[in-house]
C-alpha cells in the first residue's frame, strides 16, 4: 500500500525537487505524491494563523492535506486549525533552517512529528557574507552606483577614500556556528587575524583559525566585524550605538544574520559621520526595506535583499535533508532533525 505525500513547494524549492529527492531517498517504497505550488518569492511570506513566515492559506493546506500522511514543504503553514482538519498527517517536514512555519506545541498534541533542515544554507550564506565584506571594505557600493550614473570618480584613489585590505587586518566574527565557522578559515587564508566572540564555542574548536575573545575586545580591535549570532532575548540589539562607537574609526560592519541583532539607526549615523567607512547588509529591521529608509542614501553601504541563503545548491540540499528524514520515518528509523521528538514519547 502506497503512502500519500504532499510536496508543497514554491518558486525556490520547486515541488518537483521535493518529489525527486524523496523518490531517491525511499528507493522502492511505494508513494503517491501530490504536488502543490506556493507563490513565494513572487508573493512575500507572512503570518498565517498563529505561525510566521508562511505562504499560502490554511484553507489551501487543509484541502491539499486530505488523506496525506507526510508533507514536505518550505513555507506551507502548519497551524492548529490545519492539524485539527487533517487527522491523517503524521510527519511535517519544513525545509527551513528552523520550523518557524509550524505550531510545534499543537503538532505534538496532534501526534505530528515536525522536521526541519538545519545548515541547509550555511555555505551560501558564508560565501555571501564574504562577498559583502569585501565589497564594503573596498567601497564597491558607492563606486558601482557612481559609475552606473555616468560619473568616473578618480578621487576614490585619495588616501582618505581608499578601502582596506583583509590581509593583515583584524576581523571579528560574532558567532561561530555553521556560517561563522565557514567564514573564518577563508579570512585566515587571506591573511587576516580572526577574533571570535561566541559564549557557546570551545576555544579548542578555533585552533589554528581564530582566537576566542570577549565582545569588548573584539569590538575594540577589529577593523571588520561580521555578525553571525542567532536572535535570542540576549542577542536582540546586541550591536548598538555604544558597541559601534567602540570599533576603530574607519571600520566595516557586515550583517547577513538577522536584522534584530543590530541598531540600524546607529549604523547609519556612524556611516554618515565616517566612524564606519563601510557596511554590508543583507538583513534589515523591516523587510522589504521601506522606500524612505536611511540605508538607501547613506554612504559606504552595500545592500542585498535578504538573498544570502539563496543558491540553487541550497534548494537541492534542503530538499535532500527533509527527504532523508521522510525516508527514515517510512522505514521506522529515528529522525535526524526532529524539532519535537517528544511526540514519539507521547504516542
Amino acid at each position: 500500500m502506497s503512502t500519500t505525500v504532499l510536496a508543497a513547494g514554491n518558486h525556490f524549492i520547486r515541488p518537483s525537487l521535493f518529489t525527486k529527492a524523496l523518490r531517491a531517498a525511499v528507493g522502492e517504497l511505494p508513494l503517491d505524491i501530490r504536488e502543490l505550488q506556493f507563490p513565494w518569492p513572487h508573493t512575500p511570506f507572512g503570518p498565517v494563523g498563529e505561525v510566521i513566515e508562511a505562504s499560502g492559506s490554511e484553507d489551501e493546506m487543509i484541502e491539499a492535506l486530505q488523506g496525506v500522511r507526510i508533507c514536505l514543504t518550505e513555507h506551507g503553514p502548519l497551524t492548529e486549525r490545519i492539524l485539527a482538519a487533517c487527522p491523517d498527517l503524521k510527519l511535517f517536514c519544513t525545509s527551513r533552517g528552523g520550523p518557524v512555519n509550524a505550531n510545534l506545541e499543537a503538532a505534538t498534541r496532534h501526534g505530528v512529528a515536525v522536521c526541519h533542515a538545519p545548515g541547509r544554507n550555511a555555505t551560501a550564506t558564508a560565501e555571501h557574507t564574504l562577498t559583502l565584506l569585501l565589497a564594503a571594505a573596498r567601497g564597491v557600493g558607492d563606486t558601482h552606483t557612481d559609475l552606473r550614473a555616468g560619473t568616473w570618480r578618480g578621487d576614490y584613489y585619495d588616501y582618505d577614500n581608499c578601502g582596506i585590505e583583509i590581509d593583515g587586518a583584524t576581523v571579528g566574527l560574532i558567532g561561530y556556528g555553521a556560517i561563522g565557522s565557514r567564514v573564518a578559515p577563508v579570512l585566515r587564508a587571506m591573511g587576516a587575524e580572526v577574533l571570535v566572540h561566541d559564549p557557546y564555542v570551545r576555544p579548542e574548536a578555533l585552533a589554528g583559525v581564530a582566537r576566542l575573545v570577549s565582545l569588548d575586545e573584539l569590538l575594540r580591535r577589529s577593523r571588520v566585524v561580521s555578525l553571525h549570532a542567532r536572535v535570542t532575548d540576549e542577542t536582540k540589539g546586541m550591536i548598538g550605538r555604544a558597541q559601534i562607537a567602540a570599533m576603530p574609526r574607519g571600520s566595516v560592519l557586515v550583517n547577513c544574520a538577522r536584522g534584530a541583532l543590530l541598531d540600524y539607526e546607529a549604523a547609519c549615523d556612524a556611516l554618515e559621520s565616517g566612524h564606519l567607512s563601510g557596511a554590508g547588509f543583507d538583513v534589515f529591521p523591516e523587510e522589504p526595506l521601506p522606500a524612505d529608509s536611511r540605508l538607501l542614501t547613506v554612504p559606504g553601504v552595500v545592500l542585498t535583499p535578504h538573498i544570502a541563503g539563496g543558491s540553487r545548491q541550497v534548494a537541492h540540499k534542503a530538499a535532500d535533508i527533509v527527504a532523508a528524514d521522510a525516508a527514515r520515518f517510512l522505514r521506522g528509523e529515528p529522525l535526524e532533525h526532529c524539532a519535537n521528538p517528544e511526540v514519539f514519547k507521547a504516542g
